[in-house]
């Protein structure tokens, strides 16, 4: 099976305009979620996806909105804008819903970190120490209570952390919602449509270059997950240090019998993270391996027996789906929102916190766009940060 979990009905196939105030290039949640809120704005906006929506990471990914159990040593510049995002998503999931009228599947529980063994336990006091020194609210639980939270947990688990403010959504609802809330702005989407070429007039960008011909924008936003360190579309000069991470992930049907999580739930070796349809989706892999695409055995048996090792029930759930996805990475892990250059924006490079990230990104691509400057929150995210200094000149 390498088959996706979906919500919804794809968008309708169109041929794009001649021109649009604002051409999306990309579209997946960064690239939808941008153009819902510059539609709101009162633009035109194309969206032109070179496969099927979502077919990057966005319908691959487990939705987690966890910037607590996400924190590591090296991730402090990121967690301001983590913050901030979380901060946005409560409004962000209302408006998307009234927009849409679908439920994107909020759920609030928190989420608990584990440890097993005495090696795990004390790099869990190592991770609990860096969020209390970043102001995070993390939680030390004992083993007893670790399962009074999650009783179907094995009892070898020794301890945990639990992150009250660490939540999650359903991807594949938001998607669906996202499409839905696009299309009653008026936005255009374009599945199966690549972007050959960028057109430029002298040091601007006007417009994309595809196989139905040219569609002029005063705008260009490179949302392109994934595929944004790929040659062809950028300069050398504007070269995007993103590249594709694999992730494998599978979806497991719970039944009153089996039970499941109340609670998302990560070890080191994976995550779990129930949803209100049933599944309890575990994920994922990290593979550099390029675009690779597909399952393999190794990576399945490593998602089963991390799982298993705390959560002996799955034995009996039902595997109903395996996938894989691309997660776009940047050499430093952080997005970059920028812009390029004029009439060309980007965002991309969210690593494995798109969903997270995406109303504070969705924002300020809007501010980006109508202001022509980035809100203070994302202004530490451009592209460079990744500029190498030049040598030092010696002087005789």
């Amino acid at each position: 099976m390498n088959l996706r979990r979906t919500h919804g009905a794809a968008p309708p196939v169109a041929v794009p305009p001649a021109r649009s105030d604002v051409v999306v290039v990309g579209g997946g949640l960064i690239g939808l979620s941008a153009a819902w809120r510059l539609a709101q704005g009162g633009r035109s906006v194309t969206v032109l996806e070179r496969d099927t929506v979502g077919a990057g990471a966005s319908l691959a990914a487990t939705g987690m909105l966890a910037p607590a159990a996400e924190h590591e040593p090296g991730s402090d510049p990121l967690l301001p804008l983590a913050l901030e995002s979380l901060s946005r998503w409560p409004g962000f999931r209302d408006d998307l819903q009234a927009a849409s009228g679908l439920d994107i599947d909020y759920r609030q529980e928190g989420t608990l970190v584990l440890a097993l063994g005495r090696d795990e336990v004390e790099r869990l006091r190592f991770r609990h120490d860096l969020q209390k020194r970043s102001g995070l609210d993390a939680r030390w639980l004992t083993g007893p209570d670790v399962r009074a939270r999650e009783p179907r947990l094995r009892p070898a688990v020794t301890a945990g952390l639990f992150c009250p403010h660490d939540h999650q959504v359903d991807p594949a609802r938001v998607m669906a919602a996202l499409v839905q809330a696009c299309l009653g702005a008026g936005v255009t989407l374009v599945e199966g449509c690549p972007v050959a070429a960028l057109d430029w007039s002298a040091s601007r960008v006007t417009g994309v270059r595809h196989a139905h011909g040219l569609t002029l924008a005063d705008t260009i936003v490179l949302a392109t997950g994934a595929w944004s360190g790929e040659t062809g579309l950028l300069p050398d000069s504007l070269a995007l240090p993103v590249r594709p991470l694999r992730g494998q992930s599978l979806a497991l049907r719970t039944t009153a019998r089996t039970g499941t999580l109340a609670h998302m739930v990560w070890t080191e070796q994976v995550h779990m993270a129930p949803k209100s349809d049933g599944h309890l989706i575990v994920g994922a892999t990290v593979e550099d391996c390029g675009f690779v695409a597909g399952v393999t055995a190794g990576g399945l048996f490593a998602l089963l027996e991390g799982a298993r090792r705390v959560l002996p029930g799955i034995e009996e759930m039902a595997v109903e789906a395996v996938w894989s996805g691309f997660r776009p990475t940047s050499d430093d892990d952080a997005p970059i929102i920028d812009a390029l250059a004029p009439g060309l924006v980007v965002a991309t490079g969210h690593h494995r916190n798109g969903y997270l990230l995406a109303p504070a990104t969705a924002d300020a691509v809007a501010a980006l766009v109508a202001d022509g400057t980035l809100p203070a929150y994302a202004r530490d995210f451009g592209l460079a940060r990744f500029a190498k200094p030049e040598p030092a000149r010696a002087f005789a």
